[in-house]
């Protein structure tokens, strides 16, 4: 085991989970730093510029899902082979699922960049922020390709429990956007302004540059991977299964881009500044569920490790610890929001009190209920550490198809509810799938899974 990389199959299990967490939250901290910070820097355009970069986020999303489901099982299969002590097969499934998503993210980016004038009218985008959103959104589909390559590196590190370099790539490269983004959105010299394209720009600078180490490092041994392209062909088997565990993986995540992407739509029928609204505060929100995100992988790799190392009974152990930490950790931060909500909505936000007032009660009306998210994605982690995938997408379809998207429709239909609808849709898709997948949980189905040998 090379220094850096974590082995959970032994030791203490909380303060392995601690050590794979920490760095795993901040690495995603710093990843939406990007965002946070073009949100900065684009609030002080004025709302009609919040509103344009707001649009293209849950678009982005949901194409950054499609081609997520290999990462996702990259992560899963190197993590209990890595659990098995198997470190030629870790090698091998690197090599073909990079493959695979540099293949798969080339084909996306390329529809997705000609097709984004209709994505933008069938969202029913008003003509006042049409082509900047336009502009700003086709920029981002040039970096998928980037974007994907990093993302699947990130996933093959946390696999072997190596999550230290990530976090180093980000920290560097979220310095380098946090100079860019006004350079580009404001010009400078003898750089020109773009507006609000310039932080689209800037995103694909640093996102590439991510991507290019990222690589680097896979390639040339630097970690537990030591990749090569000699006489490289494709493992359909390998592939098979990887596509088996990957594509519920993917569809859970669009299942949820996709009901964020509706969602935008519902705002924006109440108008600009309800979006702007919306768009300040789904990104605040965004925020507080990379902690979410973070135990979730944090849970999938130590349930990964422990399942491949036949460890059932750490791996159940390490599950229900991440679950009471992320129940805990997020209803702390959830309490802080609540009390600092208008703050940090005028942060990200420059306009009138009215549309201010709007993000502050949508941000109080979610921020309670943060605990329950934290809670079911660790347990979500479990499911996917351990293989099952399937089950995990059920529960996130339930979760936005079945309960919060009816709920907004519904009630942002009533009078007495309007825009409200939208924002009590949050809290109620945190609380019952929290419910739902813990019941999940504690059948113990998902121990007899059994993928690697």
């Amino acid at each position: 085991m090379k220094r850096g990389r974590l082995d959970l199959t032994e030791g203490s299990i909380l303060k392995g989970l601690i050590a794979l967490a920490l760095p795993i939250i901040g690495a995603n901290l710093l990843q939406t730093g990007y965002q946070l910070v073009d949100a900065f820097w684009v609030g002080k355009l004025g709302a009609n510029a919040v509103a344009a970069v707001s649009v293209s986020f849950p678009v982005n999303f949901l194409l950054i899902s499609l081609s997520s489901g290999f990462a996702f099982a990259g992560t899963i299969l190197v993590a209990q082979y890595a659990g098995a002590k198997n470190f030629g097969m870790v090698n091998h499934v690197a090599t073909q699922t990079l493959t695979m998503v540099v293949i798969i993210s080339l084909v996306l980016s390329t529809v997705a960049y000609f097709l984004s004038p209709s994505i933008l009218h069938w969202l029913g985008v008003e003509e006042v922020i049409f082509e900047d959103a336009n502009i700003f959104q086709r920029t981002i589909f040039i970096g998928l390709v980037f974007n994907f390559g990093f993302i699947m590196f990130q996933s093959l590190m946390r696999g072997i429990g190596e999550v230290r370099i990530p976090l180093y790539i980000n920290a560097a490269t979220l310095a380098i956007n946090f100079i860019l983004d006004p350079l580009f959105i404001y010009g400078w010299g003898p750089v020109p302004a773009f507006g609000v394209t310039g932080a689209a720009v800037s995103t694909l600078v640093t996102v590439s540059l991510s991507a290019f180490t990222g690589v680097y490092i896979l390639f040339k041994g630097k970690t537990d991977f030591q990749l090569s392209l000699k006489n490289f062909q494709f493992d359909l088997p390998l592939l098979k299964k990887a596509f088996r565990l990957g594509a519920p993986s993917s569809v859970e995540i669009s299942a949820r881009a996709l009901g964020l992407t509706i969602m935008t739509g519902i705002a924006a029928k109440f108008g600009t500044e309800v979006l702007a609204a919306y768009g300040v505060g789904s990104r605040l929100i965004s925020f507080v569920v990379i902690f979410g995100l973070g135990l979730l992988h944090a849970s999938s790799t130590f349930v990964g490790q422990n399942m491949g190392a036949r460890q059932v009974g750490r791996a159940e152990k390490g599950a229900t610890y991440a679950a009471w930490i992320g129940f805990g950790a997020l209803t702390i931060i959830g309490i802080v929001f609540y009390f600092s909500a208008e703050p940090l909505v005028r942060a990200f936000l420059d306009s009138t009190d009215e549309v201010v007032g709007m993000g502050v009660d949508f941000l109080k009306i979610t921020s309670l209920a943060f605990g329950f998210m934290g809670a079911q994605l660790a347990l979500v982690g479990t499911l996917r550490g351990s293989g099952n995938t399937v089950e995990s997408m059920i529960l996130a379809i339930i979760g936005i198809w079945i309960i919060q998207f009816p709920f907004a429709w519904i009630t942002s239909e009533m009078e007495s509810f309007q825009e409200f609808g939208v924002w009590w849709s949050f809290p109620v898709s945190y609380v019952i799938p929290c419910i739902l997948t813990v019941a999940w949980f504690k059948m113990g189905r998902w121990k007899k899974k059994k993928l690697v040998d």
